[in-house]
């Protein structure tokens, strides 16, 4: 089972940010193409923009006969949903440039909501001849980078895993070897390249694989991989993201980031170090340990309802990382409760009280609140609970808070 980067393993979350609940960091595809490009990977002349007459400027100073006007955001399917287009004049790329700034795009990454487009990226053409796709990704079962190759390109890789999984070959690579020539040539012979091509392809897969590899990248997606007319091998399109984890030694990498296409509670939690992500219910939760949060979430899905979000305040916080906490889960307007559901071994519960206490008292809170608490301390825990003069519903295990916020709520 391949991490691609765009499936979940939670039914209530948007695609576009919820991926397998691990936190990544994503960029947009002109940075894309800057990174790959210093490895030798062969990318179409380009230019981001962030208005009409940069995008005409772009265009006149590229020359080319063919311009590709893209919207910039942090989702896929821009294609579909009129986030890309072709312009044969100045006057085409004004009036595309002009269409899809400002435009909020819907696509199948972004939910119902959509995205705003506040950057393009204009690019040259090119002579198209085939369309191929080339994938990198981390194989959880065999703990390797792993390459993906199918001669369906332009075309989501789900989609031909479902319906056409054999036009899919796939290369582990071993971390002490790298991705081998043989490997590479392998991979190029089953995109149906022959001649020069070839070797263009193995020395564009192993820039890759050392931007991949280099970087702490999850996935880096080449869709479409394009064979020219004149037998060049070139990223169409391209998409990567980051472990958030490995940030710390990557640090290059945070001129990248973009604020503006982030959850404004994602970024207000980063900067107390909490792992949270926005979901569609309305039950927030606040949990430590990333295991008992996915179990929360699956427990209330069971009992009937529907987690606003996923929020793990680790195992060491504070009092004042669980009062930020709360304020980043009661400021989504779709929480109607709250489940706090605590586990203490190195987190003591009369901690996770306190920090409890003092913010539902901050923000003057008007949602049912359910608290579970077991482990370290907890009988003090539920001393500062009881003590409070808060409106408090408690828990004696998982099930029964599940079970009780739910019945709050509805």
């Amino acid at each position: 089972m391949f991490d691609l980067g765009r499936g979940t393993r939670c039914s209530t979350a948007r695609p576009s940010t919820l991926r397998d609940l691990g936190e990544r960091m994503n960029i947009h595809e002109y940075q894309a193409k800057e990174l790959l490009g210093r490895y030798g990977v062969t990318v179409p002349r380009g230019k981001a923009v962030t208005s009409v007459d940069e995008a005409v400027e772009a265009a006149r100073d590229l020359g080319s006969a063919v311009t590709v006007v893209k919207a910039q955001i942090h989702a896929g399917g821009r294609g579909k949903a009129g986030g890309v287009k072709l312009a044969r004049s100045l006057d085409e790329v004004r009036e595309h440039a002009g269409a899809i700034l400002g435009a909020t795009l819907v696509t199948h990454q972004t939910g119902p909501e959509g995205q705003l487009v506040r950057r393009l990226y204009v690019e040259e053409g090119c002579a198209i001849d085939r369309e191929l796709y080339l994938g990198v990704v981390l194989d959880r079962e065999t703990n390797r980078v792993t390459f993906m190759a199918s001669t369906e390109g332009g075309t989501e890789i789900e989609e031909v895993a479902e319906a056409t999984p054999e036009k899919i070959v796939k290369a582990n690579v071993h971390p002490l070897t790298g991705l081998t020539g043989f490997q590479a040539r392998q991979l190029a012979f089953a995109l149906g390249l022959e001649g020069k091509a070839v070797g263009k392809a193995v020395r564009f897969m192993q820039g890759l694989y050392r931007a991949f590899v280099e970087h702490d990248a999850s996935l880096a997606e080449i869709n479409p991989l394009v064979l020219t007319a004149d037998g060049d091998i070139i990223a169409l399109d391209a998409k990567m993201n980051f472990d958030s984890n490995a940030l710390y030694r990557q640090k290059a990498l945070l001129e990248y980031r973009d604020l503006d296409e982030e959850d404004p509670a994602e970024i207000e939690a980063s900067k107390h170090d909490l792992s949270y992500i926005n979901l569609d219910g309305n039950i927030g939760c606040m949990v430590n340990g990333a295991g008992l949060a996915m179990a929360t979430m699956d427990i209330i899905k069971h009992f009937g309802g529907e987690p606003a979000n996923f929020l793990d305040v680790g195992g060491g916080a504070t009092a004042e990382r669980v009062a930020a906490a709360f304020r980043i889960i009661t400021g989504d307007p779709k929480v109607k409760g709250i489940f706090v559901n605590i586990f203490g071994g190195i987190m003591k519960c009369d901690v996770i009280a306190e920090g409890v206490v003092a913010a539902a008292r901050e923000v003057g809170l008007t949602v049912p609140l359910a608290v579970r608490l077991e482990g370290t301390n907890v009988d003090l825990g539920k001393t500062i609970l009881a003590e409070s003069g808060l409106t408090i519903i408690a828990a004696e295990d998982m099930a029964d808070g599940a079970r009780k916020i739910i019945e709050a709520v509805g």
